[in-house]
């Protein structure tokens, strides 16, 4: 039971993990600070996708899955969770490449709009520091 619960909860932190690289730039924009757990994290998930490696919980939850006498899966956690809704039938490479452009964009745009708040900020206190004296 212990082993089942717990590669379950694995799939939903996997998951969770998946949607924060996928996403987590949206959340620089309240969290300016979460940039240094969020760059790494598209680092390593992109590097995972880029050279085919499985990710290290995948083989983890099939550990748990097998000692609460289930089945695992052989592939990586997107293609065994994922792919279905990832990779519909009517998915094109052209639609990929949209919604890959959509996924990047997203993300620097999220992080060029912090940057430039951020030193719009320094840049006005700059000019209210300069006034007063």
């Amino acid at each position: 039971m212990i082993y089942r619960l717990s590669a379950d909860l694995l799939v939903v932190l996997h998951l969770c993990f998946v949607l924060f690289v996928l996403f987590g730039g949206l959340l620089l924009l309240k969290w300016p600070r979460l940039a240094w757990l969020h760059v790494p994290a598209v680092i390593w998930g992109a590097f995972v996708e880029f050279s085919g490696w499985i990710c290290p919980l995948t083989p983890l939850e099939n550990w748990l899955r097998a000692q609460a006498g289930e089945t695992g899966y052989t592939g990586d956690f997107l293609a065994q969770y994922l792919s279905t809704i990832l990779y519909p039938e009517w998915l094109t490479r052209d639609i990929q490449f949209i919604l890959g452009a959509l996924v990047v964009a997203m993300n620097l745009g999220a992080y060029t709009w912090l940057w430039r708040v951020k030193h719009s900020h320094s840049r006005s206190h700059l000019d209210i520091t300069n006034r007063a004296h």
